[in-house]
């Protein structure tokens, strides 16, 4: 123990001085990942509208669905064991690239029974495509970084979407019973925003979900855009597409998800969080060595299984009773082959040698030497040590053979 002390506290030095160091030193770095993750808290992250979305649907209940939208709307229909019935919204916002063919099927069962679907996102599933009849396209930013963005019935004025490499919008769609909600303009003004009825329902597509990102939010009067666009859906529930997805089946819960992540992206806090783990292994590891209990030295029990054979031998030995050993023997060689082979050793005949000869696989003259030589043993009355010597080997030669 006192050599691994000094180990130990120099263990301990060098974690609290990297995370001294680390701390100080580190220059924090702004992640431009586009996650559209609700829970985080970066530029590309849409925590600001999710926390928002109370205030904006007042009086309305707002669920986040981590669940495949077929799982989770099939259990909340009215034939499922959901806790309610699925009624008004679904948010979806960013990596709607996800959706399989049973989950778009249930979104559009889920709108034709007179819900809305709101999907801001640069492509959406190819099902979608088919059956809306629409395509999207891309044009690259050739002059600059900025591409603007405004809404058809709001007295908004446009904004701006900076860090943008480029636009995708609508190149085909029905004109006719399509209504146009928006526009993007890179080098021209082109359709971004449209509304789509679908049986009972409405379908709100819009491709361009930075809009809808803690930082466009927080710039300027950004937010004016996300109220505009999302005030086109209806006063009732909604249900907020989760950035985390669990794929298993529904089981009857609608959040599940741990906060640790959040935590770990924070820098001081993921420092604590390690040290708090090394020093709790250390704190174990070195605790149990100091305190575990000798353990006890239990020798095995003697072996006097040949203790007893040796006392047992030498005392035939000493009184010379032969005939006892070679009744022993012949006995004990009998039952051996009653168990083995399942023969009847009342008769040690001719009948008795071709059995045994053919159960246990020796030739015929070894077994009618050991079985005469036994025979032969029976007949007499008076015994000797070569006699016992010899049944020995018969027995012997049996096994052996």
């Amino acid at each position: 123990m006192k050599k691994v002390l000094p180990i130990l506290l120099i263990l301990v030095a060098l974690v609290v001085t990297a995370s001294i160091f680390v701390g100080i030193k580190h220059t924090k770095t702004v992640d431009w990942e586009e996650s559209f993750n609700e829970k985080s808290s970066k530029p590309y992250g849409v925590s600001v509208l999710y926390k928002e979305l109370p205030k904006l649907f007042s009086n309305h209940k707002i669920r986040t669905v981590y669940h495949q939208p077929a799982s989770y709307l099939q259990a909340h229909s009215e034939d499922g064991f959901g806790d309610h019935v699925a009624v008004g919204s679904y948010i979806i916002i960013g990596n709607s690239n996800y959706l399989e063919d049973d989950s778009v099927d249930e979104l559009l069962n889920f709108v034709d029974k007179g819900n809305a679907l709101f999907i801001s996102d640069y492509t959406f599933p190819q099902k979608l495509h088919d059956t809306l009849h629409i395509d999207v396209k891309y044009i690259a930013n050739k002059t600059d970084s900025i591409s603007t963005q405004k809404l058809e019935d709001f007295n908004i004025n446009t904004i701006e979407i900076d860090r943008n490499e480029g636009d995708n919008y609508f190149s085909r769609f029905d004109s006719i019973n399509y209504r146009v909600l928006g526009h993007s303009r890179i080098d021209y003004w082109h359709v971004n925003f449209l509304e789509i009825p679908f049986g009972g329902g409405k379908i709100y597509l819009h491709t361009e979900p930075k809009a809808f990102t803690n930082y466009n939010i927080l710039k300027e009067n950004r937010y004016q855009y996300v109220e505009g666009a999302l005030s086109y859906l209806p006063e009732n529930d909604v249900y907020f597409d989760s950035f985390t997805k669990i794929q298993t089946g529904y089981d009857g819960n609608v959040e599940k998800e741990s906060n640790l992540g959040w935590f770990l992206e924070q820098l001081p806090f993921r420092w604590a969080w390690y040290t708090a783990i090394i020093f709790g292994i250390l704190f174990m590891i070195f605790n149990a060595k100091r305190r575990q209990r000798i353990i006890k030295i239990i020798k095995p029990l003697p072996n006097t299984t040949v203790d007893f054979v040796k006392t047992v031998s030498n005392l035939y030995f000493e009184t010379q009773d032969h005939k006892n050993l070679i009744d022993k023997k012949i006995t004990y060689f009998l039952e051996k082959i009653r168990t083995d082979y399942h023969l009847d050793t009342s008769d040690l005949n001719d009948e008795f040698i071709e059995k045994l000869s053919s159960k246990s696989g020796r030739k015929k003259e070894l077994v009618k030497k050991t079985i005469g030589y036994i025979n032969w043993l029976r007949s007499k009355n008076e015994f000797f040590e070569d006699n016992l010597i010899n049944l020995n080997r018969h027995i012997e030669a049996f096994y052996t053979a």
